[in-house]
């Protein structure tokens, strides 16, 4: 299990990967400026999705994420 600040740090490293230096800033600043229910928003968030479209998704992200550390394991 990581530590709080491990998981702030990682998650931190995962968005200036994803949106560059700058957004993942705008993006902290956006989420501390409005009120976030993170439990409602977990809610809605599979709303329009079956189990097995849920887990068919995860079986494909699954599997790229390990196409891709083979592919680096490669190089």
């Amino acid at each position: 299990m990581m530590t709080n600040t491990e998981i702030k740090v990682k998650g931190l490293q995962v968005l200036t990967k994803s949106l560059g230096l700058v957004e993942a800033e705008r993006f902290v600043a956006l989420i501390q400026q409005e009120p976030f229910d993170y439990t409602k928003w977990r809610d809605g968030l599979f709303e329009d999705m079956t189990i097995e479209e849920i887990s068919q998704k995860a079986m494909a992200l699954r599997k790229s994420k390990s196409d891709i550390s083979i592919e680096n394991d490669q190089k």
